[in-house]
């Protein structure tokens, strides 16, 4: 049975799947998964992260090797781990077996003001001026991206204390920042069946640039009708089952083949 490697975004860890790695478990039936911190972020928040995303995929490529579960592998990604899982999957076809992307964005098929709304830029602009006041951080983090606000109290009590035990330093944020400005995928849709996920209530990524995406690569989308950007946080039952269906979807073609 294949591996599933989950990788979030900008200055997200393993910690912030939250519910999602059980719900693919108990919804979408997936039992092996690994999740795998990017560089300069959870485990690796000591590491200098890269300044663009090929560093970053070489990092992830070495991290799962070094973890002896063997490939090819399923990937996961959302946001900034979209595009390295798109460049991996992209340069080295072998490697990966499927792969579905989350509320990602990459040039040439989207615009820098959908890439990063405007409307999103002053709470950024905050969030970096009190990058180290961990609860006014993650409450302007939550702000421009979680549309499920029931649960914000307890959500800012978890991400506080991640962000104390294993803080992202200021300049490794940005140069993940840099790296996700930068990044330009191939034209070309990477080899392997892939399933794109976004949220039409995004308010940090236009969802524009999955339909762009999903049109030029013509790859299946599914859209949440109000998610944010943090989409496993916010409906993590709808983002397995939306996988599990792909998944069945894609083996009963595979069946009919046969």
């Amino acid at each position: 049975m294949s591996t599933w490697i989950l990788l979030r975004g900008l200055t997200r860890e393993t910690r912030h799947w939250g519910a999602l790695t059980d719900a693919l478990r108990d919804v979408a039936g997936i039992e092996h998964l690994l999740p795998i911190d990017l560089p300069g972020n959870g485990e690796f928040s000591t590491v200098r992260a890269p300044a663009n995303v090929a560093e970053m995929v070489d990092f992830v490529r070495l991290a799962a090797l070094q973890s002896g579960v063997p490939g090819p592998y399923c990937v996961l990604a959302m946001s900034l781990g979209g595009m390295a899982a798109t460049h991996w999957a992209q340069r080295h076809p072998a490697e990966i077996e499927r792969l579905v992307l989350i509320n990602t964005s990459m040039r040439p098929f989207s615009r820098v003001t959908e890439r990063l709304r405007p409307s999103a830029w002053p709470t950024l602009l905050d969030v970096a001026a009190h990058w180290r006041d961990a609860r006014r951080a993650e409450a302007g983090i939550h702000r421009v991206t979680c549309n499920r606000k029931e649960t914000l109290d307890a959500d800012l009590d978890a991400w506080s204390e991640i962000r104390r035990s294993r803080p992202v330093g200021r300049a490794n944020a940005l140069r993940q920042l840099w790296a996700a400005a930068r990044f330009t995928a191939d034209a070309a849709k990477p080899q392997c069946p892939l399933l794109i996920l976004s949220s039409r209530g995004d308010e940090l990524v236009d969802p524009s640039c999955s339909s762009r995406l999903a049109a030029a690569w013509h790859a299946p989308r599914r859209e949440h009708p109000w998610a944010g950007h943090d989409l496993p946080h916010d409906d993590p039952a709808w983002t397995a089952e939306q996988i599990r269906a792909w998944l069945a979807h894609y083996d009963a073609e595979l069946d009919a083949a046969f």
